[in-house]
């Protein structure tokens, strides 16, 4: 039989936990972690988590019926109807049902158990407001050069995300590279305490999440709790034009690194060559970054100084940048062959930051026309409407033609009527509108965009995930919106 991710007493000590039904010790296994009962495989720990929404508790048959081994059941809920457990324990007499004190903090400690069996292991991790994903993807590329790399799929990078995401660390892993996020209080100090990074990247402080923390101090505060177990042996990697570095950087208790214009000291800007990425070198060779944009190449630099001090050389380095991929709704060029358009797929993400930098990135280009096709950013509560206001101005000033998409963005628009906020290089603009993100609007949207766009011209689409602006791309281009 294959061995457990943990043992049973590791499982009970980590969580605080006490075994209520079922095998206990004798034949304990769990090969995977789920918390979502669709995603349960033979021999998974299934944790119920309870939301704002619903319970996870009810899901637990569906479970076991997946063929879930383990099962981590709040304590309260065994004792407001023991009588469900006790039955499904019958019908499953193999499983272990083990009662907690809340099963969310029971999975972080649990996960943090785990990182523990893994002392060598070269822990990092990469947060920011913005740039997470991309920083990590390119730090990967780089290190598998060099090492074997585990890191997060996708942005699995939250409370529940962190966790599952260490529960794929494996014995032959070299480095675990972990995307790290958050958007309330203290949710960085819970994540960090699961993998507790003995290297640390912090990409940007941003306004991503501004609606749920007040303020960017509040925001770089938390963002500042990756550096909580360092213990004067971590490396920190911060960006040093950031108006928070000198904050950061008196968080830290171990090393600092700053990155960013002529840092590291051996890589030169060569050129912004626009959609088509960027020129630099290091050590005086040439390497092209395909990732449109200032903002990717600052995530670059990051890339390369946590490589350089994990001793990569510069060849490895260079291969792996011939290596990177696009990565799906970030910055991601796809061309149209048939109509002749490029559209700038940035729909993974978006915040007032995010977007600025991104209309940014289309102004820069030299080919055709410019369109801009944006989208609701979402979470930013009591600020969301004067940052929808700015991204409005900013994009009726690069001199585009403006589409909003989104309930956000109609009501912003709304108020900015008469605003010399509208105005443009050649007078006012008015953006075409479409007040929600259906695929009925979504289609309108696409046949105005048709209608106006010509071969060569240029198209950024952005918007926040729950927008889901890909369908766009799809509608446009006839196919799936995903080069691949």
């Amino acid at each position: 039989m294959a061995s457990s991710l943990l043992s049973f007493d590791d499982l009970v000590s980590a969580t605080g936990g006490m075994l209520l039904l079922g095998a206990g010790q004798d034949g304990f296994c769990f090969s995977s972690v789920a918390t979502d009962s669709r995603k349960v495989q033979a021999g998974s720990l299934f944790v119920p988590l309870i939301g704002e929404k619903q319970d996870g508790h009810a899901f637990i048959p569906q479970a076991l019926e997946q063929g879930a081994s383990v099962i981590l059941i709040a304590l309260a809920n065994y004792e407001r109807d023991s009588s469900f457990f006790v039955d499904l324990s019958r019908k499953y007499p193999a499983a272990s049902f083990i009662g907690v004190e809340h099963t969310l903090h029971a999975l972080q400690a649990a996960a943090a158990r785990y990182v523990e069996q893994f002392p060598d292991l070269i822990r990092i991790g990469i947060t920011g407001s913005s740039g997470k994903t991309t920083t990590k993807e390119i730090a990967r590329a780089l290190l598998s050069q060099k090492y074997r790399v585990i890191a997060n799929e996708g942005n699995l990078n939250s409370e529940t995300g962190l966790p599952l995401s260490v529960f794929t660390i494996r014995p032959e892993h070299k480095v675990g590279l972990f995307e790290m996020g958050m958007n309330r209080r203290d949710e960085m100090k819970e994540i960090a305490a699961v993998l507790k990074p003995r290297f640390a990247v912090i990409t940007n402080i941003g306004t991503a999440h501004i609606g749920m923390l007040g303020s960017r101090e509040a925001i770089a505060e938390e963002k500042s709790h990756i550096f909580d177990h360092f213990s004067g042996f971590g490396s920190a990697f911060i960006p040093k034009d950031d108006d928070f570095a000198s904050y950061l950087a008196e968080q830290v208790e171990g090393n600092v690194v700053y990155y960013g214009d002529g840092l590291p000291e051996n890589v030169c800007f060569v050129k912004d060559r626009g959609l088509a990425g960027t020129d630099f070198t290091i050590d005086g060779r040439p390497v092209t970054l395909t990732l449109p944009g200032a903002y990717n190449y600052r995530n670059a630099l990051a890339a390369i100084s946590l490589a350089q001090l994990l001793s990569l050389s510069t060849e490895q380095i260079i291969a792996g940048f011939a290596s990177l991929k696009p990565l799906f709704g970030r910055s991601e060029l796809l061309c149209d062959e048939k109509s002749g358009i490029r559209i700038v797929q940035d729909c993974y993400n978006a915040n007032p930051d995010s977007m600025e930098k991104a209309i940014g990135l289309l102004a820069s280009d030299e080919g055709g026309a410019h369109f801009l096709a944006l989208g609701d950013m979402l979470e930013l509560g009591e600020a969301s409407q004067e940052a929808h206001r700015a991204v409005i101005a900013a994009a009726a000033a690069s001199g585009a033609t403006v589409v909003l998409i989104g309930c956000e963005m109609a009501a912003a628009l709304a108020a900015m009527q008469g605003s010399a906020d509208l105005n443009g290089p050649d007078g006012p603009v008015t953006p075409a509108c479409f007040p929600d993100s259906s695929d009925a609007s979504l289609a309108q949207a696409a046949d105005f965009l048709r209608k106006k766009m010509r071969r060569g011209d240029a198209l950024l689409i952005k918007g926040s995930r729950g927008m889901a602006l890909e369908r766009l791309t799809a509608l446009l281009t006839g196919e799936g919106g995903h080069n691949g």
